[in-house]
């Protein structure tokens, strides 16, 4: 993260805010919108896009891929605007926290993919299109959603190298980091070869 050149009692109302958008689960918005129950009780119960498309319903799918990769993006956005990067690092940190653990759900949310890649598009987009790449190349490769995101994540710190950001390598470590925690269950899935494929 560069030096600081935000007071740090601004730093912590820039996470709290981004924390807070971060943490509106628009998959359970857009399921229930468009009449599909509670999403935590369909497919994986998770509530980001991958599990809203095993519903079938493709339009809600992609609403809450945009959405959750918006609030990522937007924090980041907002607070380099109104503050200084080192504020957009940690809106889109905050951000990142609040959909994985977010307060209006008892802390139990989502596996963050999509809000990565919208704060890395946000920080730098370059390396955010290049993730965003990454993932779509691993998905036409191997049909697994949950891999993609772990190629994705891992070469994130790498394109942001060598695409000319390297300060936002802590932030964007830690993300990465966190996207491996938050799949540890599809990790074993992948490496015994139950891992759901898209589209089954």
């Amino acid at each position: 993260m560069p030096e600081f050149q935000t007071p740090m009692a601004v730093l912590g109302l820039v996470g709290l805010v981004a924390y807070v958008l971060g943490s509106v689960p628009f998959g359970l918005v857009m399921a229930r919108l468009f009449g599909l129950g509670d999403i935590r009780r369909i497919g994986s119960g998770n509530i980001g896009a991958t599990n809203v498309l095993r519903t079938g319903n493709k339009p809600a799918a992609f609403l809450t891929l945009i959405l959750d990769a918006g609030k990522g993006g937007i924090a980041v956005l907002l607070a380099r605007w109104l503050f200084a990067e080192d504020a957009a690092q940690v809106a889109g940190f905050a951000a990142f926290m609040g959909h994985c653990f977010p307060v209006f759900l008892g802390f139990k949310g989502g596996k963050g993919v999509a809000t990565f890649l919208g704060t890395l598009l946000a920080l730098f987009w370059p390396a955010g299109i290049a993730a965003c790449l990454t993932w779509a190349a691993t998905a036409a490769i191997s049909r697994i959603s949950s891999l993609s995101a772990l190629v994705a994540a891992f070469l994130a710190p790498v394109w942001m190298t060598l695409l000319g950001m390297p300060e936002a390598n802590l932030v964007t470590v830690a993300l990465a980091a966190l996207i491996f925690v938050r799949h540890q269950k599809n990790i074993e899935r992948i490496r015994d070869g139950s891992e759901p494929r898209i589209g089954k």
